[in-house]
């Protein structure tokens, strides 16, 4: 059996992100680390020099591992993905109020995907462009019971 540990994410300015998912979901700061390359590459199948910094932020339980390359090169560019490619598309965070939300993530630094609203529920970018979905907290109240 197994347990949720954390979901990491790369992004290219480590301090602008902790500030953007802190100030526009209310994010909480756990602790940072800085790893050695040596085990750091291994784990992850990556050549050295790759200068770690992840930083851990909690929401309601999850915990999202800001991940930084600080070696030049180390990160690849960004490329943007879309809803239908295999693997993690999105992060779904639940808010009180969706519109007022979505501000405060282009205030940070974020993008409003405009075609993707449908009213209740509407798609942002974070400031490296991984996609979020926002929904009304309400949104809970129609699911079955968690097992």
């Amino acid at each position: 059996m197994g347990t949720y540990n954390h979901t990491g994410q790369v992004v290219t300015d480590l301090e602008r992100s902790k500030r953007f998912y802190q100030e526009a979901f209310g994010f909480r700061f756990w602790y940072e680390i800085t790893p050695p390359d040596g085990p750091t590459a291994k784990l992850s199948c990556l050549t050295p020099p790759l200068g770690v910094t992840a930083s851990y932020l909690t929401l309601d339980g999850f915990v999202l591992e800001l991940i930084h390359y600080s070696a030049p090169g180390a990160a690849l560019p960004y490329r943007s993905r879309t809803m239908n490619e295999p693997g993690l598309t999105h992060l779904s965070i639940s808010v009180d109020d969706v519109r007022a939300t979505a501000a405060r993530v282009e205030e940070f630094g974020g993008r409003i995907i405009e075609e993707s609203d449908v009213g209740a529920a509407i798609l942002v970018r974070d400031p490296d462009g991984q996609l979020l979905e926002l929904l009304p907290v309400t949104y809970r109240d129609h699911l079955p019971p968690k097992p």
